[in-house]
């Protein structure tokens, strides 16, 4: 008996030891340096379960996924523009130029105040900023009657294709894409190149920064002059070895395999970079960090940055975990271990989001915080929010849609119920204490969710009206503005009049006001439906496309409009959801023009007038130069085109001027 003891409290010993390292494991998500080149060449090789899983379950090859998962954020059908990111910042702005009044102009919309996000389009009150083809246009709009084109900047290459624009002070920043050769089967090859002008001499910009990242470019940000680009794709290889290197000024440097981190438990052969440079400090160099992840979605606040990707789970997953084989339910539940494994993988079936926080230091340096799973997908960066220190996610699944809440830690400290199950979620935006969500089948349920007690967050109110948002963007504190698309339903039948399926048949873009101060009881006090069911725009898929300010009671977008009519199916819910149909409708279209609204809680919304930007042809005839962004300045209204910029009157839409930018003189 004494013997039997004796080996009992070392096995018991053991076995606690275990679960605890288990259960710490489990906890921690530690960063792992690549130790070796062969470490490195195993993983860009290795084929990871879960994408097979995935190729499997979409029926699409595994190298359409991957240039889509990792690209997603690219360029729009309806507008060439990149990320799709939201709100809004007007501000009155200093001049740049010395002895100059103050002027008020409306700036980027951003999602987080004093981060800055780049743009195809910035103004400093004095110059408009632009893309036109693979030139960036400065533009003097000082005197609106005597605009004038004062400098063109081109790269040599002409593969390098201008993207973003970021403007600090005297700094102008451009975000290249480098298109080049195919490095892989799992990657087109392009990198991000970036180039920063000192703009002190309009006239004459100078080249004093250059960089290129070795992946696509997925997004940037600018935190009080701290520029943050990120870039994502595929592991490369180059002559058969595994590109570890970037470039800084046209000089390579190779920091070597070492300084690419791994996550633990984290298998993938997808890079992730993330970069720093000050633009307060030009003479410092540019700060690298590489980890091996992917990214499907992207949200920075002024202290961290949150990296989002997706996975797959199924029911093929039943390797046992430590715990399973040496816990309490373990060898004292040895005899039902089958069950709880088809339970647990029952239960775990279906898409989960990563979640990855990055503290931002104060010198500037990106640290790895930590790392959660959550059950659920996120739609866009406005799925994604910071508040107090906590983060706040809205996710949805096959069971509906919910909020989450983390604390700083990224311990998890509330969620709501799952709403709206087998609707897709179609918009949400944080505001303050309060969320909202839109999800869609038939019809448009806008959820009102309370989130002053983010341990209990609560759904207060639901509307219901046809169609959908899928943008919502902040009028004031009582009231929102929904834009997206109104639709009518369809029952498919078949010859016994059994239903087989429902679709939605979009009829035109809808935008609506709605009265959110009962919270309990949201109402749509104003709606406008533009167009038919070819009608589109930009603001469905980029935020960036609108023009908002409330003082002026202004509102305004570009307008496209399909040759063809196109359907939604909502009977289906496969990795190409429906609310990235816009994205990948890849149908010609043509610009309808700039519709400008007069908004405000009296009147609701009402068409002011269209501007259209029209260009002859060298056979006689006109065509309509594509519409890329809008804004003001002052009491005028600027829109710019790939070839114009017009001034008009914000007051009654009267044409001041207009400039052909590509006129060669």
């Amino acid at each position: 008996m004494k013997k039997s003891i004796k080996i009992l409290i070392p096995t018991i010993i053991i076995i606690i030891i275990v679960v605890i390292i288990s259960c710490n494991n489990k906890e921690q998500d530690e960063i792992i340096e690549i130790t070796s080149k062969r470490e490195l060449e195993k993983i860009y090789n290795q084929e990871i379960e879960e994408q097979t899983t995935l190729e499997k379950l979409v029926k699409l090859p595994f190298s359409l996924l991957a240039d889509y998962s990792i690209n997603r954020r690219k360029y729009s059908t309806i507008d060439n523009a990149m990320t799709m990111q939201n709100q809004e910042m007007l501000d009155m702005a200093p001049s740049n130029t010395a002895g100059e009044a103050t002027k008020e102009y409306s700036k980027t919309n951003i999602q987080v105040e004093n981060v800055d996000e780049a743009d195809i389009t910035k103004t400093d009150g004095d110059y408009i900023y632009s893309l036109s083809g693979n030139d960036v246009i400065i533009t003097d709009v000082k005197e609106p009657e005597q605009m004038k084109v004062v400098a063109k900047i081109a790269e040599k290459n002409s593969n390098i294709i201008p993207e973003d624009l970021m403007l600090y002070k005297n700094k102008l920043v451009i975000i290249y894409e480098n298109m080049k050769s195919s490095y892989s089967y799992y990657s087109r090859g392009n990198t991000t190149f970036v180039a920063i002008y000192d703009i002190t001499d309009k006239q004459n910009p100078e080249k004093i920064k250059s960089y290129e990242l070795e992946q696509d470019y997925y997004t940037s940000r600018c935190i009080e002059g701290k520029l943050y680009v990120i870039a994502s794709g595929a592991l490369k290889q180059e002559n058969d070895n595994i590109v570890t290197y970037y470039k800084e000024d046209d000089e390579q440097i190779d920091p070597g395999f070492s300084k690419i981190s791994r996550i633990k438990n984290l298998n993938t052969n997808c890079q992730t970079i993330l970069s720093m440079y000050d633009l307060n400090h030009i003479e410092e160099k540019v700060k690298i960090s590489s980890y091996l992840m992917n990214i499907e979605n992207a949200y920075v606040s002024q202290n961290n940055i949150y990296l989002l990707d997706e996975k797959y789970k199924g029911s093929y997953s039943i390797t046992p975990k430590i715990s399973d084989i040496f816990g309490w339910k373990g060898i004292l539940g040895a005899f039902d271990f089958d069950d709880r494994i088809e339970n647990q993988n029952k239960n775990e079936t279906g898409y989960y989001t990563n979640i990855y926080k990055f503290n931002l230091l104060e010198n500037g340096t990106i640290k790895f915080n930590k790392k959660v799973e959550e059950k659920g997908k996120t739609i866009n960066q406005f799925s994604i929010d910071e508040y107090q220190e906590n983060l706040r996610l809205a996710l949805y699944d096959d069971d509906g849609s919910h909020v989450v809440i983390f604390d700083k830690n990224m311990k998890k400290i509330g969620q709501t119920e799952k709403l709206a199950q087998g609707e897709k979620m179609y918009s949400s935006r944080f505001l303050g204490e309060k969320a909202y969500l839109v999800t869609y089948k038939t019809i448009d349920p806008l959820f009102v969710i309370d989130l002053k007690d983010p341990t209990n967050p609560q759904v207060l109110g639901e509307l219901k009206i046809p169609g959908y948002s899928t943008y919502l963007h902040p009028y004031d504190d009582n009231h929102i503005i929904g834009i997206g698309m109104q639709t009518q339903e369809k029952i498919n039948r078949n010859s016994s009049g059994k239903v087989t399926s429902t679709t939605a048949t979009v009829t035109g873009m809808k935008m609506a006001l709605f009265d959110v101060s009962d919270v309990k009881n949201p109402v749509q006090i104003s709606e406008t439906v533009i167009g038919d069911k070819r009608t589109t725009s930009a603001i469905l898929t980029n935020h960036k496309a609108l023009l908002f300010s409330k003082e002026k009671q202004l509102l305004a977008i570009p307008v496209n409009n399909y040759n063809e009519d196109f359907e939604i199916s909502t009977s289906s819910d496969n990795y190409n959801s429906m609310v990235n149909q816009y994205r990948n409708y890849s149908k010609p279209y043509i610009s309808e023009g700039y519709f400008v609204y007069q908004i405000n809680l009296t009147d609701g919304l009402n068409l002011k007038g269209t501007i259209i930007h029209e260009k002859q042809t060298s056979k006689g005839y006109s065509t309509q130069s594509k519409l890329l962004r809008g804004l003001y300045i002052e009491n005028n209204l600027y829109t710019i085109s790939e070839d114009f910029i017009k001034i008009n009157q914000l007051e009654d839409l009267k044409e001041i001027n207009q400039l052909n930018i590509n006129e060669k003189k």
